[in-house]
């Protein structure tokens, strides 16, 4: 199993221009949010859960992989996906589960647009192209780097 440090360190690689960092930080998080968004509007048995059930699973299961390679940056992760839940029962909520699906699917495609245009600047293939894991390690590294900037010391 490979170690945080090391899948940071391979996505780092693949992510050195300025402009594609820059879009990186502009798209990474909306994509995460469109993904929640999208995951809460799924369908559930009302008898047995809530909506939202898809979304809080795939929360769980994202933190279950980040929490066996770095402790710390799982918490992290957890607090802003904790968030991005609550900001998304909030709109579904006040705007309706169709609503929110829509502006989920739009916010998803810009994003997309946007981390492509950057993967342009940097002359390289995203990396999830190769390994399907890198849709994990691009929130993490931005955490990771935000963390760093604000003086938390990760154990990787």
């Amino acid at each position: 199993m490979r170690s945080m440090q090391e899948w940071l360190d391979s996505y780092s690689a693949d992510h050195r221009n300025p402009v594609n960092q820059v879009a990186h930080w502009l798209c990474v998080p909306p994509i995460v949010w469109a993904v929640i968004a999208m995951l809460w509007t799924v369908p559930v048995p009302e008898s047995q859960l809530r909506p939202g059930a898809w979304a809080v699973m795939v929360i769980v299961l994202s933190f279950y992989w980040y929490w066996k390679r770095s402790h710390r940056l799982a918490v992290a992760l957890l607090v802003v996906f904790a968030i991005l839940a609550l900001i998304t029962h909030l709109l579904a909520t006040e705007f309706g589960m169709a609503t929110l699906l829509r502006a989920a699917i739009v916010v998803f495609v810009v994003a997309w647009v946007g981390q492509f245009i950057g993967h342009h600047f940097e002359g390289r293939r995203p990396s999830f192209l190769t390994d399907l894991s890198y849709l994990l390690i691009g929130p993490a590294w931005l955490m990771a780097k935000l963390l760093r900037r604000l003086g938390v010391r990760l154990a990787l």
